[in-house]
Formats: structure tokens, C-alpha cells, sequence
């Protein structure tokens, strides 16, 4: 079966799940193919848990779900030696972050030295303990779920912590007819109960293989280049894109276009993602800008070649 056919079909068994929100869920598999982390961030009770436990079934990933708490404790997710008396020894036991697809729910109200645990494990899929390195399971993806700022007993993520997530996507409130068909249809959790793998763990990684092999011209280089050098020069950035956010945003355009059935990117892929994997990691410099304004700003100023 074709990629772009095994895609279709797995977004649609998700989607059987999570109403109206196909770009998002579109996205999400742009993440996990492009070997990126997924940052959602919303006000509760939009299903960002259930679009992670629904991809995890549906893609038959090993799954873990850590629940972030302000008493969470770094060796809670990566592990712990305990003395085993009989072997007289100290036997090391895995934390919750030894899965293929990992869910750090609200993520920003543990600490930061909680959520730094998760750092080594997203960038380099490994983490170390006792000076010992031990490798994660492939495939590694990271989907953290994160409240708004203002509400109660958050902490804010530190930039270093938000540049390992590749995009940041919100889920919104469904339309009127979506959430019509919430209300009248059956809960979502049961709907859960039913859904079985449709792809093989082999076949993601044979996919996230491919995504590099796809064709990048030398314009949309110049392009990408082009956008990266205006959030650097122009006065409305607080900062500028840094060179890991420009691979972000090849690596991501990549994958949707694999996506989407083509060997090659064009401009309009690169318009795609770019919103999910700038928005950030760019701040104004007035308050009165928020993130899509910018990003908006950022997309009409450089022209397409």
C-alpha cells in the first residue's frame, strides 16, 4: 500500500475519534514522522488526552501516560536503583519514560527541575542514570499536553525545554455541527475500547525513513533561508529562528509533503507547518502582537520564488 494510503487510512480511524480536527491530527503524524515532539496546548477538556491515547492504539505504539504534579520527581520518569538484598546489588527499575509514545500531561504544572528530566530523553532518545546511558525504544515521540499560563499551579516552560518540542498546536473548541455530533453520539473513552492498530511499528519507521529522501530544491531552500533571516533582522522578534528551528521547519515540510503523495516540497507545504513549529519560538516585542499575528507578518513578507 502506498504511504499516502496508510496515512489516510490511520487518520481516518483517528478521526472516527477526534471530530473535525483533521489539519491537527494531520499534523500530529507530520510530528511523530518528521522524529519531532508534539506540544499541545489548551484549556481542558478538548481532548488532547484522547487524541494521544487514540494515536498510541492506532498506530499500536507502546504507551505511557505521566502525570505531571507538582510533587513529580525526575526519578519517578526516568527510573530508579533499588538495592536488591538477595543479589546484593543494586538492580535498576525503568521509569514510565522507557515506552515508544509518551504522554507528559500537563506537563507545565511539574517543576522545572521535573521537567527538565524530560530534556536528554527528547533530544537524544537516551537517557543516563548513575552515570550509566540507556537507550529509548524506537520510535520515541514525546506529546505533552500544557494548560494556558494564566490558570492556577502552572510553571512555565523553559525555552530550552520548549525548542525540543519540533511543533506546538492547539485543538480549539469543535464547530457547531462537531460538537452537535459530540453531544448526540457515543462517549469518546468507549469508542477507545474499539480501535485497533492499522499500522505496523516497522512501517512508521520505514516512513520516517523516507522523509529525508524527499526532494528539497534549491529555491525553497533560499525560501526557508529567506524566512529564517527576516525573524532575525526585523524589529517586530524579540529573537530571531535559530538554525534548529529552520531544520524543524524542513523536517516537518518534508513529512507533510510525504504525506501528501509527493516526492518533492513546495512552498505551500513550508506555509503549512510553519505556524505549528515558529509559533513558540518567536515573541514580540509588544505585547500587542500575539503569535499568529507574527506568524501571519512572517508568511506575507517574504515572497514565494
Amino acid at each position: 500500500m502506498p504511504t499516502k494510503d496508510k496515512i489516510d487510512f490511520v487518520v481516518a480511524q483517528i478521526a472516527k475519534v477526534i471530530l473535525g480536527k483533521e489539519h491537527q491530527i494531520r499534523l500530529a503524524l507530520t510530528c511523530l514522522l518528521a522524529r519531532g515532539h508534539l506540544l499541545i496546548e489548551d484549556v481542558p477538556g478538548v481532548g488532547k488526552t484522547t487524541l494521544a491515547q487514540v494515536l498510541s492504539r492506532v498506530l499500536g505504539l507502546s504507551f505511557q501516560r505521566i502525570q505531571f504534579t507538582s510533587d513529580l520527581l525526575p526519578a519517578d520518569i526516568i527510573g530508579v536503583s533499588i538495592y536488591d538484598q538477595e543479589a546484593k546489588q543494586f538492580k535498576f527499575h525503568k521509569g514510565s519514560i522507557f515506552a515508544q509514545m509518551i504522554l507528559a500531561d500537563e506537563v507545565n504544572r511539574a517543576t522545572p527541575k521535573t521537567q527538565s528530566a524530560l530534556l536528554e530523553a527528547m533530544e537524544e532518545h537516551q537517557v543516563t542514570v548513575e552515570g550509566e546511558t540507556r537507550s529509548l525504544p524506537t520510535p520515541f515521540f514525546v506529546l505533552a499536553t500544557q494548560n494556558p499560563l494564566h490558570q492556577i499551579g502552572t510553571f512555565p516552560l523553559p525555552e530550552s525545554q520548549l525548542d525540543r518540542f519540533m511543533m506546538r498546536l492547539q485543538l480549539g473548541y469543535p464547530d457547531h455541527h462537531t460538537e452537535r455530533a459530540l453531544l448526540k453520539g457515543q462517549d469518546r473513552r468507549d469508542l477507545l475500547k474499539d480501535l485497533t492498530s492499522c499500522i505496523s511499528t516497522e512501517d512508521i519507521l520505514n516512513i520516517q525513513k523516507q522523509v529525508p529522501q524527499i526532494h528539497v530544491a534549491e529555491a525553497l531552500i533560499d525560501y526557508l533561508q529567506a524566512i529564517l533571516e527576516y525573524s532575525r533582522q526585523s524589529p517586530a522578534y524579540r529573537t530571531g529562528l535559530s538554525p534548529r528551528a529552520g531544520l524543524a521547519i524542513l523536517h516537518s515540510a518534508q513529512a507533510w509533503a510525504l504525506i501528501q503523495g509527493r516526492d518533492h516540497v513546495i512552498p505551500e507545504d513550508v506555509q503549512t507547518v510553519l505556524p505549528g513549529v515558529v509559533i513558540h519560538r518567536l515573541s514580540a516585542l509588544t505585547e500587542q502582537q500575539d503569535g499568529q499575528t507574527l506568524i501571519t507578518q512572517l508568511i506575507k513578507e517574504i515572497a514565494i520564488p
